[in-house]
């Protein structure tokens, strides 16, 4: 339920990318090499100074961060700063937001989450590194003829 003085929450979706990317331990070079040949880390580094984002090139960085476009497109900061904060000071394993209960006891392992989430970066430096691969080959296959 919305209060009537309550301004809409505007989220900044560049920002959101960006945080997405970093938490995954992704850098700009490596998120513009997975997007294609006509990404760069600087036009990584302009999309993420964006508030709104295209609706295809979204989906494309979804795509690419391994995120829902929903995630990137809703993640409010303040917002998860709030439930946090009424998280650890609330001793009834629920937080109050708006009026309503959340459950804060999640249903799967945080540890097996992060444990997931690290094989998947590995998995994606180890297709950055054939991809290197990949091309100093044709590099040197060039180089020789």
């Amino acid at each position: 339920m919305e209060i009537a003085n309550e301004k809409p929450r505007r989220v900044h979706q560049g920002r959101n990318v960006k945080r997405f990317r970093e938490m995954l331990g992704i850098k700009q070079e490596a998120l513009a090499h997975e997007l294609g040949d006509n990404w760069s880390q600087k036009r990584v580094s302009l999309l993420e100074n964006k508030e709104a984002i295209e609706p295809e090139v979204l989906s494309q960085v979804a795509k690419a961060l391994n995120v829902s476009e929903e995630a990137i497109k809703n993640f409010d900061e303040d917002f998860a700063i709030n439930i946090i904060s009424n998280t650890f000071n609330n001793n009834d394993n629920s937080a109050t937001l708006q009026g309503h209960y959340i459950n804060y006891n999640p249903s799967f392992n945080p540890i097996e989450k992060i444990v997931e989430l690290y094989d998947e970066k590995v998995a994606l430096l180890e297709r950055l590194l054939e991809s290197e691969r990949e091309k100093i080959q044709i590099l040197l296959k060039q180089r020789r003829d």
